[in-house]
């Protein structure tokens, strides 16, 4: 399709789109996705252990118990609140992502062209689209270049349609017609550049007009989600027979039955492991806020999971592993190299291959090599490289895999046209009529340049006639001017995250577009090893067993061409790889969407490639994506300290509500003791352990399976064992009080045992290593729960008005100290059990 050149649009004035966004309002559809207060006090009020709450309170009022009754509603409501609090916690930290997820677009504001919230755009405003965006609201075209634009999400047709500038206005029309000039919010450009005039926002747009929210549909639950549920449902039905049983067995031994119903829901809440729903909610969610922080976008929980699991990082080269900040290095014509230098004059023969490269560039491109060639060309050049007066672009030959290359066909005003073409080496060399001695010297001073760590870009001229224009430019006959090679400096901190990734048993493949020598020179700057190199040519030769095999001894793939990703990373995934992979283009997409981690890039990628990404590199920085993993193992690993914790702690609060009364004794634990001891368990397993640092050898670990559970057989044993441990010691300890105190000063020992033993276990399942490492390492959430569990323990036992609803009365300090005594005789054990299992591994 052609393309007339036009004047920069001038735009709106900041001024002016703020009015227009006041009286208007911000781009974008009703957000019915975040979760208000009201509504998260509902769902909570509808989880089990607050329905067996309140029917406690509602029992001991029967009993003529008010001011228990009173207290246990009042603790319902303190929970509900802690409940708010981490629930709202995790929604602020949701919006935030949701806020830095939002699309950007380039917008002339002032005469000058500006990157803005697409939220902020207003009516009026002319808008920059090039391939790959996201349209961000319904506008007129002002200008076209090959635009085609995919509008499935509104018409269903999955084929993309063509666009036509219309500049001087055009009738409304609806989407899905070919050659049309308007564009809708929502839909996305998949070739081609143009410029549009913003005439709807929001719900005013079509598909505001029609209520197609894109972020409305809900994602499926996660195997984590699947699992706890599951996990949960099966202690719930556990706990409502046990429960059951208890209560006839209480009244078959002649008890009353309203305590013996007391005593039945107080063991239901304590095997009803309502913690899990809080862990998988607030971990995942705080951890995509800290890697937010991180510059680290998560745009699908679930992705924190796969995370830890990752053994194989496919990577770009270009802004990725370099810093994406191309400088023209060389200049290469007829044999003469030339480096640009400040102050050294440019020989006219270099002065006219710059020009060409030019003409083969666009101006306003965000692409870093054209903007290297326009930087050098305002020093270089006389008129800092301006068209000529009178030039106008007509037609554009974009980049395809096939040919990777860019022509533009100019106009020059006098009745005769110019053919300007720059791109890969090898591809300009084929739409050239050369005699092979030339083609020969050019393309072995580009292998050289390549050898250096240089891109090298040929550089062509070729006249052109009025039209039509041949299906492929090498129809113009091109002539081979020469060669410009472009210096793209290796990021400093890549060979530190590099040997990090090395020693955390991740393999690192670079893939790219470049040149194998360039390739391989940025290769070992970066230390990713001497392994093989493979090319696009070799891959188009291999099925997809054979290429499989071939990646064995692979760390890079050059000339590869976008398809090509899809390829490699779905033969990596055949050897049993778990593989995250980095994009920016649309042609990204499909390899993105295949890896088991997408990873777009922020800057300079891509809508379509971030929406087809679980993970955005807001920052582009490969080291951001190696905190991200480290961040990824650490989240997974304090769910699964957390899970065990939980679970652990449920066995001994489970056994002294039941086996005291099934051995005769007094009972222990009511619903308000329950009530006690989740005021430590709920923050315990969110707070404590979602602030928990990481393990100091985590990323000298090799990579968890992908099918590895997160609370799998061998962690539930390994609970049970804990639990059970802690459970015989306050046996014994409740049997031992019996036998020396009255029922209320055993119990508030019992009691006291038992909320020290939840701190002894919540102490043990910090770290893997000792308690003495685990001591050293800093958690300031932890210490303040302590700090308040003890507090609340002596308000508890020493206060009488909470000590005579709890049933307690205070017991001599040296009764006290051996529940002290038996938690840290639990904590040994714990301990022991430890490091016999670090033996073991």
């Amino acid at each position: 399709m052609e393309a007339d050149a036009a004047a920069a649009p001038e735009g709106l004035s900041s001024e002016d789109a703020a009015r227009r966004l006041a009286r208007d309002g911000p781009n974008r559809l009703p957000d019915a996705g975040r979760r208000r207060w009201r509504r998260i006090a509902a769902d909570a009020a509808r989880e089990p252990m607050y329905l067996l709450l309140a029917g406690a309170a509602v029992l001991y009022l029967l009993l003529g118990e008010p001011r228990e009754g009173a207290f246990l509603l009042g603790m319902v409501c303190l929970m509900l609140c802690m409940t708010l609090f981490q629930e709202g916690r995790t929604e602020r930290a949701l919006q935030a992502l949701r806020d830095l997820s939002s699309p950007n677009a380039l917008v002339w504001r002032d005469g000058r062209v500006q990157r803005v919230p697409a939220t902020a755009l207003v009516e009026g405003d002319v808008v920059e689209l090039g391939e790959g965006d996201r349209v961000p609201a319904d506008g007129l075209l002002l200008s076209a270049a090959g635009l085609l634009v995919d509008e499935s999400l509104l018409t269903g047709e999955s084929v993309p349609v063509g666009k036509l500038a219309a500049p001087q206005g055009s009738a409304p029309a609806a989407p899905g017609g070919a050659d049309l000039p308007w564009v809708y919010s929502g839909t996305l450009v998949v070739q081609g550049h143009g410029l549009a005039r913003i005439s709807a926002t929001g719900i005013r747009s079509e598909i505001g007009r029609i209520g197609a929210a894109l972020g409305h549909i809900e994602p499926p639950r996660g195997r984590l989600q699947r699992e706890t549920t599951l996990l949960a449902r099966r202690f719930a039905l556990l706990g409502a027979v046990v429960s059951l049983s208890l209560v006839l067995l209480l009244v078959a031994r002649g008890g009353d039955w309203l305590q013996a119903l007391l005593a039945g829901i107080a063991l239901s809440m304590s095997m009803l492991p309502e913690e899990f729903p809080v862990i998988l909610t607030v971990f995942p969610a705080i951890g995509a806020w800290r890697l937010a922080r991180q510059q680290v976008l998560t745009r699908r929980l679930a992705a924190i999971e796969i995370l830890g699991s990752t053994s194989v990082l496919c990577v770009d080269k270009t802004g990725t592993l370099t810093e994406n900040r191309m400088a023209v290095a060389a200049l290469w014509r007829d044999g003469v190299p030339h480096e640009p230098a400040a102050g050294v004059p440019m020989p006219a023969l270099h002065r006219e291959l710059l020009a060409y490269a030019l003409r083969a560039s666009r101006e306003l491109g965000s692409d870093p090599m054209e903007a290297a060639f326009w930087r050098l060309a305002a020093d270089a050049l006389p008129d800092g490289g301006a068209t000529p007066r009178g030039w106008s672009l007509v037609h554009e030959y974009g980049l395809t895999p096939q040919r990777p290359a860019l022509v533009h066909i100019w106009d020059r005003g006098d009745g005769t046209g110019l053919a300007a073409a720059k791109g890969a080496p090898e591809a300009i060399a084929a739409m050239c009529r050369t005699d092979e001695a030339r083609r020969n010297a050019v393309l072995g001073a580009a292998a050289r340049m390549a050898g250096a760590g240089l891109r090298v870009l040929a550089v062509a001229r070729a006249p052109a006639g009025g039209g039509p224009w041949p299906d492929d430019p090498a129809g113009f006959g091109f002539e081979l001017l020469g060669l410009a090679a472009l210096a793209d400096p290796l990021r400093q901190d890549i060979p530190d995250a590099v040997a990090a990734c090395r020693e955390a048993g991740l393999r690192i493949v670079m893939i790219t577009g470049d040149h194998p020598q360039t390739a391989s020179a940025i290769a070992r700057q970066a230390g990713l090893g001497g392994g093989e190199v493979l090319t696009g040519a070799q891959i188009e030769s291999l099925d997809g067993e054979a290429l499989a095999r071939r990646l064995d001894g692979v760390d890079v793939c050059a000339r590869i061409a976008p398809q090509q990703k899809l390829r490699i990373v779905q033969a990596l995934q055949r050897n049993g790889a778990v593989v995250a992979m980095t994009g920016d283009g649309v042609n990204d997409a499909p390899a993105l969407r295949a890896a088991n981690v997408g990873v777009a890039m922020g800057r300079r990628g891509t809508d379509v490639a971030r929406e087809a990404a679980e993970l955005t590199l807001l920052d582009d920085r490969f080291a951001s994506l190696v905190e991200a993993i480290a961040s990824g193992r650490r989240i997974f690993g304090n769910m699964r300290k957390s899970m065990c914790y939980v679970m652990a702690m449920h066995v001994p609060i489970a056994g002294m509500a039941l086996l005291p009364v099934l051995l005769g004794w007094p009972v222990l634990l009511y619903p308000l003791h329950i009530v006690f001891l989740e005021l430590v368990i709920d923050p315990a397993c969110s707070l404590a352990f979602e602030n928990e640092p990481a393990e100091p050898d985590m990323m000298r670990r090799p990579p968890r399976a992908l099918d590895d559970a997160l609370f799998g057989r061998e962690a539930i044993l390994g609970a049970v064992a804990q639990g059970t441990w802690v459970l015989a010691l306050l046996t014994l300890l409740y049997a031992w009080a019996l036998s020396q105190l009255p029922e209320a000063e055993a119990r508030a020992v019992a009691f006291a045992g038992l909320i020290l033993c939840s701190l002894a276990l919540l102490l043990s399942n910090r770290q893997q290593g000792g308690v003495r490492g685990t001591l050293r390492t800093a958690n300031p959430v932890f210490w303040t729960i302590a700090g308040v569990a003890l507090l609340l323990l002596a308000l508890a036992v020493f206060t009488p008005p909470a000590a005579s609803m709890l049933l307690l009365a205070p017991p001599a300090p040296a009764m006290l100290g051996v529940a002290g005594l038996t938690a840290m005789l639990a904590l040994a054990g714990l301990e022991l059990r430890k490091l016999r299992l670090a033996r073991r591994r």
